[in-house]
């Protein structure tokens, strides 16, 4: 698998491979996985040639960062790149109180706190080394300091405040005394990585579903910062929650909600367009964001080997230029998208 290298402080950096692997899956997101079949899953991405793999406290409730402790035992720590995020501390609850009811199936009983202070950065940190097992993760995130999560600009500014008051110095103490090569956020949306950016000297953005085939927004003032800056960008969600996987059939997922008319419609026109190319509606939804220069991994996820492998074949379809004009000339994309 092709290899994008990320050295934005000469502190010798991080080798993406340009498929990563998002475990919120494996935390049991939306159906129980067991732990054999996670496992497997693991084992299906590392024989891809995937190198880079994302994990968070709240996927599982910790489950996620648990799975991947005997998995990442027996791998060379320098031959993979590992991410790990800071803001949600994890307390042991009843189970009729747990986080995630509904959403997460068959985890511990834990219940998120929300801590982006100093202190708080540091003990999430701890917690996900010891429930990883590892000696140390390369990159931290602080985690959905938006409006997705904490329900209103008002309450996301807060978050934001709290956070570059306090936690933002502890990320950066880290990456200054070389514990973590790079830091950045976990974030559902691109307005709120840009006032992040403008405000400290971040690295790096998970930024999920935010720069897809079917949403170029990111394009008008926060890709380009992020080139002024050389900030990269991880991509999360670049199937817009499924609907750019599945197509614009009834009951098709964006944004972790069925998709409206709106979006039906205009993903049908996208898949016409490729379809007149011969191209699958999957395979220009995973490429489109590599093709950013500022793009160092896209991380579609997956809970079964055949998910994950069948990722990995879409990377190597040829995507014919004309493809990515017609999109334009139709409308469907935005002129100053990146396509070569």
């Amino acid at each position: 698998m092709k290899t994008r290298h990320f050295d934005r402080i000469g502190n010798g950096g991080i080798t993406f491979t340009e498929l990563g692997f998002g475990t919120a899956p494996l935390g049991n997101l939306y159906r129980p996985v067991s732990d054999e079949d996670a496992n497997a899953t693991l084992e299906a991405a590392w024989q891809t040639g995937c190198r880079y793999f994302d994990t968070a406290p709240l996927y599982g409730l910790g489950l996620s960062e648990t799975r991947l402790n005997p998995f990442l035992r027996g791998k060379r720590r320098d031959d993979y790149v590992l991410s790990s995020k800071v803001g949600r501390l994890m307390r042991v609850s009843p189970p009729d109180q747990r986080t995630g009811i509904g959403k997460f199936f068959e985890t511990p009983s834990r219940r998120e706190v929300y801590d982006y202070s100093y202190d708080g950065v540091m003990r999430s940190f701890e917690a996900s080394l010891e429930r990883l097992g590892v000696d140390r993760i390369d990159i931290l995130y602080v985690h959905d300091v938006d409006i997705f999560t904490h329900g209103s600009k008002e309450a996301s500014d807060r978050r934001i405040e709290e956070f570059m008051s306090s936690g933002y110095y502890r990320l950066l103490s880290l990456r200054d005394q070389g514990v973590i090569k790079a830091f950045g956020g976990g974030i559902n949306e691109w307005q709120v990585c840009q006032t992040l950016a403008e405000r400290g000297d971040f690295d790096l953005f998970l930024l999920a579903g935010r720069y897809t085939l079917l949403e170029q927004e990111a394009l008008a003032t926060f890709l380009p910062l992020c080139e002024k800056r050389g900030i990269g960008i991880v991509l999360g969600g670049p199937y817009n929650s499924g609907i750019l996987a599945t197509g614009p059939k009834p009951g098709a997922f964006y944004n972790y909600t069925e998709a409206p008319k709106d979006v039906l419609d205009r993903v049908a026109r996208i898949e016409a367009v490729c379809k007149r190319h011969g191209v699958r509606l999957i395979e220009a939804a995973l490429q489109f964001p590599l093709r950013h220069p500022c793009v160092m991994s896209v991380i579609p996820g997956g809970q079964r080997p055949a998910e994950v492998e069948s990722n990995r074949a879409l990377l190597d379809v040829r995507i014919p230029a004309a493809l990515w004009a017609d999109l334009k000339q139709e409308g469907l994309m935005r002129a100053d998208a990146p396509t070569a």
